[in-house]
């Protein structure tokens, strides 16, 4: 059985028109995401088809006696227990490079939205209030960005980045030697670019390396005029840093998070429901909500992917990973 999950009608209307027709008596689709706890209603799965909230870990796996094969609709893959999957020789496949004019195009709404103070002149405009009173923001031009991660995503926000007359600072792991000739950017150290940057926009996995990159030790080197930017995953930046930085009067240019930690209570209610939900992750979740009314923090229901074009690409690249399992027992693009 092919499932899939987190699938809404119109993605299940082009998953059939995508996928051989040979196999759609072996589809089944839910609209929900697979967890521990209703791990049992998809037990017959031999290949499964899942997107960021669903939660493969042990103990759901326990229950998929029949898995082959877990495909993800997404880059990362930290939502999945990959060395378990790797113990019981379950392949799994992602989608690498939907998305990475999609992810930088929207950092840049976070950052445009924040610099322009978008947010408190929408919300004033709601209330029949045309006054441009404390509404002043700040040009990009000449700015320095840093930039953490220099991947397919991080490269396109440099490129942005320059269109806008901006100068970038970049800090990854390994160093492009391209991005360095063709944009002329900089590779620094964590904390020079921290020290250096007015906005600082993570672009970055999910691993224990990467684990509250930004701290709250390290968050303290950022200018108290800097801005933050998160379109990557929750925990590597520590919302307990933001919160603190928020109210000690830092972080003045805004702070933006398509993702923050323990985001997935919010995104699925039916996680508040949940009596195993650890007091931490309703903690992190709470911090994360109390900031929300401030003027200038953004936060979005990780939808940093989520256009019609990076869409097609999500399924279509899925499919093809499927198709290649099922015909040949390998994936195109194998995480593992």
């Amino acid at each position: 059985m092919i499932i899939f999950t987190e699938t809404l009608p119109q993605e299940q209307e082009t998953l059939l028109g995508l996928i051989d027709k040979k196999y759609h008596a072996n589809l089944c689709f839910f609209e929900e995401s697979i967890t521990a706890l209703n791990a049992g209603l998809f037990s017959e799965a031999t290949l499964l088809c899942v997107f960021i909230h669903s939660r493969v870990d042990s103990a759901t796996l326990a229950q998929l006696p029949h898995l082959k094969a877990v495909v993800t609709r997404s880059t990362g893959t930290d939502h999945i227990d990959i060395e378990t999957c790797k113990k019981h020789k379950i392949a799994v496949g992602n989608v690498p490079s939907y998305g990475q004019n999609t992810v930088a195009e929207y950092a840049f709404t976070l950052i445009l939205t924040l610099a322009r103070q978008v947010k408190p002149m929408i919300e004033r405009l709601s209330r029949g209030e045309f006054c441009r009173d404390g509404l002043k923001g700040f040009d990009l031009f000449g700015k320095t960005i840093g930039v953490i991660g220099t991947g397919k995503i991080g490269s396109h926000v440099v490129s942005i980045a320059r269109g806008f007359g901006m100068e970038v600072l970049c800090h990854a792991h390994h160093e492009d030697a391209d991005l360095v000739k063709l944009s002329h950017v900089n590779y620094v150290p964590l904390e020079t670019l921290l020290l250096q940057s007015d906005i600082v926009t993570l672009h970055i996995p999910a691993n224990p390396s990467t684990l509250h990159l930004i701290n709250k030790e390290n968050i303290l080197l950022m200018k108290p005029s800097a801005m933050l930017i998160n379109t990557a995953r929750g925990n590597v930046v520590e919302i307990e840093a933001i919160v603190e930085q928020l109210h000690l009067g830092n972080l003045q240019g805004g702070v933006g998070l398509d993702t923050f930690e323990s985001e997935d209570i919010w995104i699925e209610e039916k996680y508040l429901k949940n009596d195993t939900l650890s007091a931490q992750e309703l903690q992190k979740a709470m911090l994360a909500f109390s900031i929300l009314r401030s003027s200038n923090v953004v936060l979005s229901p990780h939808n940093a992917y989520n256009t019609t074009e990076a869409l097609e690409r999500i399924l279509a690249m899925s499919v093809e990973n499927i198709h290649a399992f099922l015909e040949n027992g390998t994936l195109i693009t194998p995480v593992i």
